[in-house]
């Protein structure tokens, strides 16, 4: 009899795969994403209505939902990264990261299930001292709000840095549209199912979600496995000493490798760029697009089904999209979807001028940047440094968040000093994505020179 075929294998790190292998790593990897992205699709729009209900400002929005996330990630983001990157440990240098986060993402969620009801103890409590009742309503929604975001912001310096380490890299792309796809479908479920119910019935969709998240991103931690590591290099150990000279002399050290790591070299720069103004150029529509809606008198019911549509298109093309990410390179494709996020926005800022118009611009744009977001989310795996994979994604990030920071507030000034003509997002969208675009040219040609599509180096 002939011998039967060897079993293919993949192997990534001190990792290697079997088929089943490599399908029990997804099944875990893509449940925790769900309860993960669950959380990150309806936590926002959830509170964005609530708050709405309590008269807050488009600026005041602008700076809670896009300003002060940013300002956290600016402080928490690079420690952690910096941290991961060097921590060895039994259960692996990221898992410690999302596990230890996750039940405050859970308590904040509980809090902001019963915000209002908070809100109006304390509005009782501090008797003439009190901002009023709304206003003690949205200060107690913010310190909620912002004790999430710190737990969203750990775990997502360190969630990409996870897969980079354990999915093989000829399948990565493939891996990230599974995970746009998963990431699709809770937005689809949220959006037809639940979002036009969430004003009247907000603390059983906190609660709902806290539980979901809590039980699938735990479940996450614990049964995905990493390899083992080579060791931190000498020069980047802890410095020797006791008491607070230590401690000054461990911050100094850790921001000067930090910043030589992610800093010292332009084609980095230049992908921190391209990826902030990319964000950027999505921020107004992220702000303010349900505010649009629902001044062209669109239920929140409607609004779902939109969005459901929406979803339901990137996520059909979610998978293609990591074929072809694996097939003609992820920096490559993310540069087409661009180019047709500029297009669109502008036409769009031009032709949307009542409830029909905008949705069909919102369903077109909204397929577009899936397109990109799933494009895009294999870049930092096929680009970036793997023994400081985490410090530069986190610089990634850095350069996003003070981009955003700037520009949410900024963009609430202009809406409120408009009269809350909120096409004007179209506009914004449109003239940052073509920024983008330059910034992610450069940084393809300095691609190209490292080795391009085939044989490609990342710089030390």
């Amino acid at each position: 009899m002939a011998p039967a075929p060897p079993r293919r294998l993949w192997h990534v790190g001190t990792l290697t795969y079997t088929a089943a292998g490599l399908v029990g790593l997804f099944f875990w990897l893509l449940g925790g994403d769900f309860g993960f992205n669950l959380k990150e699709r309806a936590v926002g729009v959830t509170l964005q209505l609530l708050m709405r209900q309590h008269h807050i400002s488009d600026m005041l929005t602008g700076f809670l939902l896009a300003t002060l996330p940013q300002i956290i990630l600016l402080v928490v983001g690079p420690v952690v990264a910096y941290r991961s990157d060097r921590h060895r440990g039994r259960w692996g240098r990221r898992i410690p990261f999302l596990l230890v986060p996750t039940p405050i993402a859970v308590v904040a969620m509980v809090g902001l299930a019963y915000g209002p009801a908070i809100g109006h103890w304390l509005h009782e409590a501090l008797g003439h001292w009190s901002p009023g009742e709304d206003g003690s309503v949205i200060i107690t929604l913010a310190i909620f709000w912002a004790l999430f975001e710190l737990s969203a912001i750990i775990c997502n310096a360190v969630l990409v840095s996870l897969i980079t380490d354990v999915v093989p890299r000829e399948v990565v792309g493939r891996f990230f549209g599974l995970f746009r796809f998963v990431s699709l479908l809770a937005g689809i479920l949220f959006g037809y199912f639940v979002l036009g119910h969430v004003q009247e019935h907000y603390t059983v969709v906190f609660l709902g979600i806290a539980a979901i998240y809590g039980v699938s991103f735990t479940a996450m931690c614990l049964k995905v496995k990493e390899g083992t590591y080579p060791p931190v290099p000498p020069s980047e150990r802890a410095p020797a000493g006791t008491g607070l000279g230590l401690r000054v002399r461990q911050v100094v050290d850790g921001l000067g490798n930090y910043c030589r790591d992610c800093f010292a070299l332009p084609y980095y720069r230049w992908f921190f760029g391209s990826y902030a103004l990319s964000t950027m150029a999505a921020v107004p529509s992220n702000l303010f697009i349900l505010f649009f809606a629902q001044s062209l008198g669109i239920s929140m019911a409607t609004y779902g089904k939109l969005t459901a549509l929406q979803f339901v298109l990137s996520l059909v093309q979610a998978y293609p999209i990591g074929w072809l990410a694996d097939r003609f390179h992820p920096l490559r494709v993310s540069m087409v979807a661009m180019v047709l996020i500029a297009l669109s926005n502008g036409v769009a800022f031009i032709l949307v001028h009542d409830a029909l118009t905008f949705g069909i611009a919102f369903v077109l744009c909204g397929t577009l940047w899936g397109f990109w977001f799933t494009a895009s989310s294999a870049v930092p795996s096929a680009l970036l440094a793997k023994p400081r994979f985490a410090s530069l994604d986190s610089a990634k990030s850095i350069a996003s968040a003070v981009g955003q920071m700037v520009l949410g507030p900024i963009c609430g000034w202009f809406l409120d000093l408009h009269h809350h003509d909120y096409h004007y997002m179209y506009l914004w969208a449109s003239a940052l994505a073509g920024l983008a675009l330059l910034a992610t040219f450069v940084l393809y040609r300095k691609f190209v020179s490292y080795g391009g599509p085939d044989n490609y180096v990342a710089p030390e």
